[in-house]
């Protein structure tokens, strides 16, 4: 009852900024404002909920080093697209052709922001969450690993290879992620900074949604499986590359933490796992 609770709340407000910042489509400005008042609003909401439904304070998103915390992940989330742009030049599948806009990138500043957040708090501080308390981190990170990917799906050139590879580099990777520093501002800065490298700087598409206007106005090309095609660079095999071996050192850190929850681990223990971080 409560992750439904939890679902519906945090779902609600994605969806209503997510309504909004489609109706002020092209407006740069108010993207970017309704998109970063969308992102607060959603941590808000996940926070209050979270206090009613289970009666804990949320910890995993504490005001305390809730800054650094997001630095970090934005560090992390633009060094490794930076690490997949660097391999597409290497190979002549990228290349600039320019300059893009400094205002298309502050609109999707707004846009990723909202992205990034929402998403965060659905998938890891949700649905992750809960379903490890039950099944263990393992379980939890296969399922909705999986269920991560699967909802790009619906994306206009989404193709089957494109939400496996979000499965594994973004699903897989930032749920270990949570794992690992069981707080959900380092996958929220991660995913913030990987998705505004991908778009806002390198000017490349997002996921299967078409073409954006960033800094730079990058051309991605070659076979599809090097350069991602119409689904973006996240379709490149270095993306899902860099994306797995991200997983392995989560999960490893995660071990070494003793923040891997084993199978069928009872609530209060991974709760208590949690709270001593």
């Amino acid at each position: 009852m409560r992750l439904l609770k939890q679902l519906v709340a945090v779902a609600a407000v994605a969806f209503v900024g997510g309504q909004a910042v489609a109706a002020v489509n092209g407006n740069t400005l108010l993207t970017l404002i309704l998109g970063v008042v969308t992102a607060v609003l959603a941590v808000l909401v996940y926070a209050r909920v979270v206090r009613w439904s289970e009666r804990r304070a949320p910890v995993e998103v504490a005001r305390e080093g809730a800054v650094a915390a997001v630095g970090r992940g934005l560090l992390i989330g633009v060094g490794m697209f930076a690490a997949v742009i660097v391999n597409l030049v290497f190979l002549g599948d990228y290349r600039v052709d320019g300059w893009g806009s400094v205002m298309g990138a502050l609109g999707l500043f707004g846009f990723m922001a909202a992205a990034a957040v929402t998403e965060e708090l659905l998938f890891r501080g949700v649905l992750f969450r809960i379903v490890e308390e039950r099944t263990g981190t393992w379980v939890a990170l296969t399922l909705t690993g999986l269920l991560f990917g699967l909802s790009h799906l619906a994306n206009k050139d989404a193709t089957l290879w494109g939400a496996i590879s979000i499965a594994i580099e973004a699903g897989f990777m930032l749920a270990a992620c949570y794992a690992a520093t069981r707080n959900l501002w380092v996958p929220i800065g991660l995913h913030f900074g990987w998705n505004f490298a991908e778009a806002g700087i390198f000017g490349t598409e997002v996921s299967g949604n078409g073409k954006t206007e960033g800094l730079l106005h990058g051309v991605t090309s070659g076979q599809a499986l090097l350069s991602g095609g119409k689904f973006g660079p996240e379709a490149s095999v270095y993306s899902v590359l860099f994306g797995a071996l991200l997983t392995i050192v989560f999960l490893w850190l995660a071990h070494r933490r003793g923040n891997l929850v084993p199978l069928r681990r009872s609530a209060r223990a991974a709760t208590t796992a949690t709270l001593a971080q």
